[in-house]
C-alpha cells in the first residue's frame, strides 16, 4: 500500500519536491493562458474544513479542482458536526472515506496533525497559528519566476513573527536562501522552527539592518485572525516596522515586494510600496491557484 503524503508544513517536502511543485505550478500556469484543458483531477473531491475565515484559500483550492475536472466541498465548522463537538478523529475517518484529499484552515496546528494521524488520504494544512505553508510556495513560485535560481537569495522578514515568519525560515532551510527577520521584542518567531532554521537565518535588531541589499522584502499584518484583542498594543509596538519606500530603498533597487494579503495600507505597508514598480503581490496571490493545482497533484500521485 503507498504511503500516504500529507502536507501539514513545508518540512515535509523536500528541496527537489519543492522545486518540482513550483515548476509545475509555472507550467500549469501557462497551460491555462493557453487555453489547455487538463483533467487530471477529474472524477477526484477534495473536503475543504474551514474554521477560519478565507478568501484566496478557499478560491484558490476550489478553482484548482474545479479548472481540472475535480470537485471542492466548503464544510464550515458553523454548519457541520465539527462545530457540535465531534472530535477531528471521527470527521478525518469519515471523510477519508468519501472524498480523495482533504484541506483544513484552523487555528490549532494539533488539529492539522490529528487530522493527518486519521485520514487515509492526503491532509493539507491550509493555514494555522503555527504555519502557512501553502502561501510559501506561492511566494516562492513568485520568486523563482522573477529572479530563477532561489537559492542563495537574501530575503528581508519585518513585522510579526508569525505563521508566515515560520514558513519561511522552513522555506529557507530546505531552499537554502539567507533570511533576514526583525520583529519587535517579544514577538520573535518560534523557537523550535528559529532552531531547525537557524544556519540560514539571521535575526536584525533594526528593520533597516534586515533590509539591507535584499532581493526581496516582505511582511504581514500586525494582528493576525484570533489577536484582534491586541490589535491597539500592537499598533504602538510596530511602527517603527513598517514596509515604506524610505525603507524598502535599502533592498536592492530590483528587489521585489510580497505580501500575502490581506494588507491593511497604513499599517504593515505604506501604499507606494504595495503599488509600486516593484510590487508582485497580485502575481503572488494568483500564483496561489497554480501552486494549489501543483500540489494537490503532487499529494495524489502514488508515485511520490
Amino acid at each position: 500500500m503507498t504511503k500516504v503524503r500529507h502536507f501539514k508544513s513545508l518540512l515535509d517536502i523536500n528541496k527537489k519536491e519543492f522545486i518540482r511543485i513550483i515548476e509545475r505550478a509555472i507550467a500549469l500556469k501557462q497551460e491555462s493562458k493557453n487555453g489547455k484543458i487538463n483533467d487530471a483531477l477529474k472524477n477526484k473531491t477534495m473536503a475543504m474544513i474551514f474554521k477560519k475565515n478565507s478568501t484566496r484559500t478557499r478560491v484558490a483550492f476550489e478553482t484548482a479542482m474545479f479548472s481540472m475536472g475535480g470537485h471542492a466541498i466548503f464544510l464550515s465548522s458553523d454548519t457541520t458536526q465539527i462545530g457540535r463537538g465531534e472530535d477531528l478523529s471521527d470527521t478525518a475517518k469519515v471523510l477519508s472515506g468519501m472524498v480523495d484529499i482533504i484541506m483544513i484552515r484552523t487555528h490549532d496546528h494539533s488539529e492539522v496533525e490529528e487530522l493527518a494521524k486519521n485520514s487515509t488520504v492526503p491532509v493539507i494544512n491550509a493555514l494555522t497559528e503555527k504555519f502557512h505553508p501553502c502561501q510559501l510556495l506561492a511566494d516562492m513560485q513568485t520568486l523563482y519566476e522573477e529572479k530563477g535560481s532561489i537559492e542563495g537569495k537574501k530575503i528581508a522578514w519585518v513585522g510579526d513573527g508569525c505563521n508566515m515568519c515560520n514558513s519561511y525560515i522552513n522555506a529557507a532551510k530546505i531552499l537554502n536562501f539567507h533570511l533576514k527577520i526583525s520583529t519587535p521584542y517579544g514577538f520573535e518567531p518560534d523557537k523550535a522552527t528559529l532552531a531547525l532554521g537557524k544556519e540560514n537565518v539571521e535575526l536584525c535588531d533594526l528593520p533597516g539592518t534586515a533590509v539591507e541589499d535584499c532581493d526581496l522584502v516582505t511582511t504581514d499584518v500586525w494582528t493576525s485572525m484570533g489577536d484582534e484583542n491586541e490589535s491597539e498594543k500592537r499598533k504602538n509596538l510596530f511602527k517603527g516596522y513598517q514596509i515604506n519606500q524610505n525603507l524598502f530603498e535599502k533592498a536592492k533597487s530590483d528587489a521585489i515586494f510580497l505580501h500575502c494579503l490581506p494588507a491593511h495600507r497604513g499599517e504593515e505597508v505604506e501604499t507606494e510600496v504595495i503599488d509600486g514598480a516593484n510590487s508582485r503581490v497580485w502575481q503572488q496571490a494568483h500564483n496561489r491557484l497554480h501552486t494549489s493545482k501543483a500540489l494537490i497533484e503532487f499529494l495524489l500521485d502514488e508515485s511520490n
